[in-house]
């Protein structure tokens, strides 16, 4: 009897903590969900929608009649932004420009902070502002001839893949017959384009399986951070007792090859490094290394920062930018008569006596506009790479404390409504004024804003132009079966919006 009534008054203890826990929350706090044992909200989050945060988010913010949800996601204070006006005064806000110490920006830098997309504060600041400075001067971010002659040679290689047949045998696996495997066949014009500005190098055909992989290994990091890697964060010591099931294992292996793929370059540009002479930029890196180690400086440039920097670069151009053509092509499945009205304008502008290129881009308004919008409709990066408070501060009327976790829901942003009249509808037509292109009705965000901006931004819109223009200049497409497209893929969420690979066939056009 008394073991019941011991019992009894500990389940009550224990319901009255997690009761009270549940509800403790700081001084106005937006509104949100209670937390749970261990993951906070998290648990509510998932039951709302399992396989989308940011439609979560959005049920959540109706559920509360509120613009800002405030919760707990293990024991990290959150604050997610469902209002477009709020999400852009938070990505222009200095004091919103942190980054969270997360298992997964440790994991993937030796368990130190470097790099760029997970660092903050002055080490950041120098770190990113000496390399897009650098970066500039070998075409990444304006206009470079010799970075978009290297694109040109890298697109005629990928249409040569299809059109006269593989040349090499990792090249089957992307190309069989009338078919192409995608994302990956889109991969190495964007790939190489990025080791061009790096380093001055391209790798040759004969290597392009070292490519693929590049790529493969970067989707695979992006994915391995889903719902169920998302658990790894808030309880990072799963690691060592589901490596597998928490994500920890595809992180840490996806990781490694890009580690290692950086280190070879680099360690071979560090045996043939001289002073007196600057050929790339990872030259110009070493030399600021060895100058400031020279003078004893407590100094935020090393090797295995430089490793950090050419990933945290090369992820988008390996992942995200083949992600979004991916995506337009099974659009135009979806759609045949955009792509109709591609050729029609390709053919106009361009013809067939050479490749589209940049100085075609004002005239082809439509092409773009085709990739703006999808980037629209698909917010590629839902939640973006969550921001931090580095100070006490307020938005939209609440309190946030330091160090709380601040995301903006860009899908709330790219579908809103008083925005875009019927954001539901894929309609390139939307950033078409005039037979132009109007700039300043592309309201979307799909690189972000203020100092986080993303620092490839001009590099992929310039290259997804270039490389998707000469596609449908060489191609029509329609899917592997022949049967028209009903319905578009399951999206994969994890920290970038994709769908499984596919297959795709693949006509050539004759003009």
């Amino acid at each position: 009897m008394i073991g019941v009534i011991v019992a009894c008054i500990l389940i009550l203890t224990l319901f009255v903590y997690f009761y009270k826990n549940a509800y403790k929350r700081p001084n106005n706090f937006p509104p949100g969900p209670p937390s749970l044992p261990i993951y906070g909200a998290y648990w509510i989050i998932l039951a709302t929608e399992f396989n989308n945060l940011s439609t979560a988010f959005r049920k959540i913010g109706y559920k509360y009649k509120t613009k800002l949800v405030g919760l707990y996601l293990g024991s990290f204070p959150t604050i997610v932004l469902n209002d477009s006006d709020l999400i852009k005064e938070m990505l222009n806000r200095e004091e919103f420009d942190g980054r969270m110490d997360i298992i997964v920006g440790r994991l993937r830098a030796y368990w130190k902070k470097l790099g760029i997309f997970f660092t903050d504060s002055y080490f950041w600041y120098i770190q990113r502002r000496y390399s897009l400075r650098h970066f500039r001067d070998f075409g990444f971010g304006r206009r470079d001839q010799t970075l978009e002659a290297v694109l040109e040679s890298e697109v005629k290689a990928m249409i040569d893949m299809r059109i006269n047949g593989p040349m090499y045998p990792a090249e089957n696996e992307l190309v069989q017959g009338e078919l192409i495997y995608l994302p990956h066949y889109f991969a190495v014009p964007f790939i190489n384009g990025m080791l061009h500005v790096i380093s001055r190098m391209t790798l040759p055909r004969s290597d392009y399986h070292i490519l693929w992989e590049v790529a493969r290994k970067s989707l695979g990091f992006q994915r391995s951070s889903d719902d169920v890697g998302r658990a790894l964060t808030l309880t990072p010591w799963l690691k060592n007792i589901i490596p597998k099931w928490s994500g920890y294992h595809g992180l840490k292996t996806n990781n490694q090859y890009l580690v290692e793929f950086f280190s070879n370059i680099i360690n071979k540009e560090l045996e043939s490094y001289d002073e007196s002479y600057q050929r790339h930029f990872l030259d110009i890196y070493i030399k600021k290394m060895k100058e400031e180690f020279g003078q004893n400086m407590r100094s935020t440039y090393s090797v295995d920062q430089l490793i950090l920097i050419c990933i945290d670069y090369m992820f988008p151009a390996a992942s995200a930018v083949e992600t979004v053509l991916t995506l337009l092509v099974e659009r135009l499945l979806l759609q045949p008569e955009i792509q109709d009205k591609i050729h029609e304008e390709i053919d106009r502008v361009v013809g067939n006596g050479r490749l589209p290129n940049l100085d075609d881009r004002k005239n082809m308004p439509y092409t773009e506009a085709c990739l703006r919008e999808m980037m629209r409709y698909e917010s590629i990066v839902p939640l973006g790479v969550p921001h931090r408070a580095i100070v006490d501060t307020t938005i939209g009327g609440y309190h946030v404390p330091e160090n709380t976790m601040v995301a903006a829901n860009f899908t709330m942003l790219h579908m809103d409504k008083k925005i875009w009249g019927d954001p539901e509808n894929f309609r390139p037509e939307r950033f078409i004024v005039d037979d132009h292109l109007s700039v300043a009705s592309d309201r979307s965000l799909p690189f972000g804003a203020g100092r986080r901006l993303c620092a490839g931004e001009t590099y992929a819109r310039q290259a997804m132009f270039q490389v998707f223009a000469a596609f449908m200049q060489a191609f029509r497409v329609s899917t592997a079966g022949g049967r028209p497209l009903q319905v578009p893929a399951q999206r994969l969420q994890g920290i970038i919006t994709t769908i499984p690979e596919y297959w795709v066939r693949v006509t050539p056009r004759v003009i």
